[in-house]
């Protein structure tokens, strides 16, 4: 039985990651084991490394920006779960899906647990190892290649320092065409180049 949720749905840069993960029957799982959004960023990679160490399988699925430009942000969601489960060894025979179910895949071998991530350890350990990893390309890969935007500091959501920086510098190739708002692109003083 799989445990599946995504992390940087509603962000205005970078891409949509998913985890899965499996655990072993009868396991003994931390304490503080719940939904990411809950823990600080310190808590959320040491619980990383012990949901890695006490799973039987985990996999992460990445779907890059361009990918969410050009389909949507719910497809990108489905294809970053479908790909994490693809990726899975062994294969779950069962999915647990945070909120919805998927597509292309058989529905009688998912459920869709509304709050998920707050109710089901599996869920709750994908959401932490998606939120890490994606934390990590924000504040690493993209704030390397952006320095001007600082991905490491709001990892790509819409915060005002975020806003300030597409309001000076204009929109890169990973922010999401769509989710910045068009007041901010309307303003007579925004810079529409395209890095």
């Amino acid at each position: 039985m799989a445990g599946v949720d995504e992390v940087g749905r509603g962000a205005w840069a970078g891409p949509v990651v998913a985890a899965a993960v499996i655990f072993p029957p009868d396991i003994k799982l931390p304490k503080d084991l719940r939904d990411s959004k809950l823990l600080q960023p310190e808590k959320r990679r040491e619980l990383s490394e012990i949901i890695q160490e006490l799973a039987l399988s985990f996999a992460i699925g990445e779907v890059r920006v361009q990918i969410v430009n050009k389909y949507g942000v719910a497809s990108a969601t489905q294809r970053a779960m479908r790909a994490a489960l693809r990726k899975l060894s062994p294969a779950p025979e069962y999915e647990l899906i945070d909120a919805f179910y998927l597509r292309y895949l058989r529905k009688s071998e998912q459920i869709a647990i509304v709050r998920g991530d707050k109710t089901c350890a599996s869920i709750a350990a994908a959401s932490i190892l998606a939120k890490v990893y994606r934390d990590k390309q924000m504040a690493g890969k993209m704030h390397r290649r952006f320095p001007k935007y600082r991905f490491c500091s709001h990892k790509g959501y819409g915060t005002p320092e975020h806003q300030e920086a597409i309001f000076r510098w204009g929109l890169t190739k990973i922010h999401r065409i769509k989710f910045v708002p068009q007041n901010l692109i309307a303003s007579p003083c925004f810079n529409e180049s395209y890095h």
